[in-house]
């Protein structure tokens, strides 16, 4: 471990990019500089790009396995919508404003309520990458239980939570991770940095898109 990692050889239409990780890095950074905030923390996000962005992340999800299939079914899901309404709205703004005006921005499949939980897959994806960077010694699942426990558990039934921490024995290895991610370990947390130092000030922003519409985010 520790050589430069393989170059990008995904032939054109396949399913997966050769360096997935790398991509969403590269997404994200595009994204982030994107975010026009004015004082009191609303603004425009284009919804297209970023949605197009987050359905990157689902191939991330696909690497970790059984542990996170609920996430990658649930995000996915969430992100697909989030594209299709990008058909008829030109900003996050701009859906969430729409959903306040008609008292829905909680309601069951809301474009507002599906933008929440995007934004929980993509802080997943962050705490999961903090964790795994903390120390050498953290294992995988180790990671993976903590960053569950900061971000998605207070939002899920019991249920849920049991069915999650069965699955994490299912988790891969680091090695396994590197190769699935097609990175080294080198490599990988270059690209891991990256993601979470993109995805920090896109996070803040959808969060700041609630609250500053006097809307909470213990939901």
């Amino acid at each position: 471990m520790g050589e430069e990692p393989p170059s990008d050889l995904a032939a054109e239409g396949a399913a997966a990019p050769a360096r997935p990780l790398a991509v969403v890095a590269t997404a994200f950074e595009g994204i982030s500089t994107m975010i026009d905030c004015d004082s009191d923390g609303r603004g425009d996000l284009s919804l297209a790009p970023f949605s197009n962005a987050c359905s990157l992340v689902t191939v991330l999800f696909g690497c970790l396995g059984l542990a996170f299939k609920f996430a990658e079914l649930e995000y996915s899901s969430k992100v697909n919508d989030l594209i299709e309404a990008s058909k008829t709205y030109d900003t996050l703004s701009s859906i969430l404003e729409h959903d306040v005006e008609n008292d829905s921005v909680r309601k069951q499949g809301s474009h507002s309520r599906n933008l929440r939980r995007v934004r929980l897959g993509l802080d997943l994806v962050k705490a999961l990458f903090e964790q795994y960077l903390s120390s050498s010694d953290c294992s995988l699942k180790e990671a993976a239980s903590t960053a569950y426990g900061q971000v998605c558990a207070p939002f899920h039934a019991w249920t849920i939570r049991k069915a999650v921490g069965a699955g994490m024995y299912a988790l891969p290895t680091k090695d396994q991770l590197l190769l699935r991610l097609n990175e080294t370990d080198d490599s990988v947390k270059k690209e891991m940095e990256r993601y979470i130092d993109a995805s920090r000030p896109i996070i803040e922003y959808i969060d700041n898109l609630f609250l500053s519409r006097n809307i909470s985010l213990d939901w």
